[in-house]
């Protein structure tokens, strides 16, 4: 996963009314941030598998177990990216974000409106 911008790697304290000024309510922001950060954490999680895959044995035993110095350096990146929580906190703080009500026809909209116009 290509992080495209600098996302902080420490939580940072936040306004929570300013969180919720593009949606309104403050639940909807957590859902929002939450079924992004989920995706994230898929995606980071399914191209971390397999880039580790190539290094997995049919039998693993203790007596087998050795360091792979590739593999240790693949986990320390991963380990090193900011967490998807994070990272989709400052998607939807630059209005990156698109998303809609289920159960409504509204239009997509970006998190931030103004910020972006829907493509």
């Amino acid at each position: 996963m290509e992080i495209k911008k600098k996302v902080p790697v420490n939580t940072i304290t936040r306004d929570v009314k300013y969180l919720a000024e593009p949606t309104g309510n403050i639940y909807e922001t957590v859902v929002i941030l939450s079924k992004r950060a989920n995706q994230i954490a898929l995606a980071e999680k399914k191209e971390l598998s397999k880039k580790l895959e190539d290094f997995r044995t049919d039998h693993d035993t203790m007596d087998e177990v050795y360091e792979n110095r590739e593999q240790i350096e693949i986990s320390k990146y991963y380990e090193k990216l900011p967490k998807p929580d994070l990272i989709a906190i400052s998607e939807f703080e630059d209005g990156e974000l698109y998303y809609r009500m289920a159960g409504t026809e509204e239009e997509v909209r970006p998190a931030r409106e103004g910020s972006q116009d829907a493509e």
